[in-house]
């Protein structure tokens, strides 16, 4: 048993939302009790103690969309690169980079995401994945270093049509070889999901490939009218919307996450309203690839389940709540908006999201729930309690101001130091691995 107390606990379970000197007991990979510290220190004497030193203890953080293959882009240029329009950001950084990304370089990207996740306190991830230099093994590769790390992650690799056939061959290949993996070896810790990149890169034909190899496995996660490619591309070959061309061909669902989703009509925020799916916003990425404003109000006023995401913009789910109700204001040109929306994304609608793949709770602290466990920092000079915390989550808090990071039961991060990995190791080999790809990017 690991009793994690001393600080003030934030439960997101309505029932018992906080215990302003509280504590989590975990017993194997799940929460037991949840209350006030000195009664479980009584209770539990057994119990292995870690003292949050009057640290905020709340649930883990869920990312429900992001990249490992851009772990390795921190601080890089590249020569000749000056994007004018979405495409070219792509060609020009995203594409250039997975297209040179070995299985070392997976690797590297995926301990780089790794360590910055935990000590952001971040626990659980649904990444969207691309190396088109070496297709087969990646998806593989990321889930051992998952499992060495202790993160839970639910992964999946970006079929495209973009480097041709046999490389989209591969993307498909790899999807299905990792689905029945996750299919045929149960965990709570990993999930697959069944990934695509943006429809202007898929055919129907492939599509309909992508269908029969997942053979109704898992979902689909797949980028949607994240910028305007996906409309004129369905509008002038298909005759149709990008969401209408993703129902026609099997996408939509209660297991799929389309990402993104900017240029909606209405028409389509009611086709995923009513299938069931779920939509992922990623507000930083949107502003600086100028792509435009998400219309997440409107989704979630027709009943999208609509969660939040990075998209690897940032490692801090915080940060990413903070421009998600920056963004909804500015672009609806009033200041009383989209708090109870962004907050909701974050601490609720990511855990319903997290629910349709994972048998535990997630995102709550509560018996049963996942052992999913972080402490902060936040020595707040304001009052703090149930009632505020989402204002103190907006206006103070930061990912880097987690202190302890606990997965699964696991004490992963304690006291700022990685316990399950030598950070230092991980770091020089990242640092190695960095270096080959910036050389071939710039030709060096």
């Amino acid at each position: 048993m690991l009793l994690l107390g001393n600080g003030r606990v934030i439960t997101r379970d309505p029932a018992a939302p906080w215990f302003p000197e509280g504590g989590v007991l975990m017993e194997g990979e799940a929460i037991r009790e949840v209350g006030p510290t000195a009664a479980l220190r009584k209770k539990y004497p057994q119990a292995q103690f870690i003292d949050a030193r009057g640290g905020l203890i709340m649930p883990g953080f869920i990312n429900a969309h992001t990249h490992i293959y851009s772990g390795l882009a921190r601080g890089l240029s590249i020569r000749g690169y000056a994007p004018t329009d979405f495409l070219s950001v792509l060609e020009g950084m995203w594409w250039n980079i997975d297209r040179r990304l070995t299985l070392e370089g997976t690797q590297a990207s995926a301990k780089a995401t790794l360590l910055e996740c935990i000590r952001n306190g971040v626990t659980t991830i649904f990444d969207h994945h691309a190396s088109f230099c070496q297709v087969p093994g990646s998806l593989f590769t990321i889930a051992r270093e998952c499992e060495r790390f202790g993160v839970r992650a639910c992964l999946c690799y970006e079929v495209s049509e973009r480097d041709g056939a046999e490389k989209c061959r591969e993307a498909i290949a790899e999807n299905a070889d990792f689905a029945r993996f996750c299919r045929d070896h149960p965990s709570d810790m990993l999930k697959a999901m069944f990934g695509g990149h943006a429809l202007f890169t898929i055919s129907d034909e492939t599509f309909r490939a992508m269908v029969k190899a997942n053979d109704g496995m898992t979902g689909f996660h797949i980028h949607v009218s994240e910028g305007m490619n996906d409309v004129v591309d369905s509008r002038e070959k298909y005759g149709c919307l990008p969401v209408d061309r993703l129902y026609y061909n099997g996408i939509l669902g209660e297991k799929t996450i389309l990402g993104h989703c900017i240029h909606l009509s209405p028409a389509e925020m009611d086709l995923i309203a009513q299938t069931g799916t779920m939509v992922v916003n990623n507000p930083e990425s949107n502003m600086g690839n100028a792509v435009g404003c998400a219309p997440v109000l409107r989704m979630l006023e027709k009943g999208v389940l609509v969660g939040m995401g990075t998209d690897a913009y940032t490692h801090d789910m915080l940060e990413s709540l903070k421009v998600a109700l920056l963004i909804q204001r500015h672009h609806a040109g009033q200041p009383g908006v989209a708090w109870g929306e962004v907050t909701s994304m974050l601490f609720a609608n990511n855990a319903r999201i997290a629910e349709r793949y994972f048998s535990r709770p997630l995102g709550v602290l509560k018996p049963g729930a996942a052992a999913d466990v972080i402490v902060m920092d936040y020595p707040a000079f304001t009052p703090l309690s149930d009632e505020n915390i989402d204002g103190h989550a907006i206006f103070g808090l930061q990912g880097h101001d987690c202190r302890t990071t606990v997965i699964n039961g696991r004490v992963v991060y304690k006291d700022r130091e990685f316990l399950t990995v030598d950070a230092g190791e991980e770091r020089a080999f990242c640092l190695a691995e960095s270096k080959k790809l910036w050389g071939e990017l710039n030709h060096v």
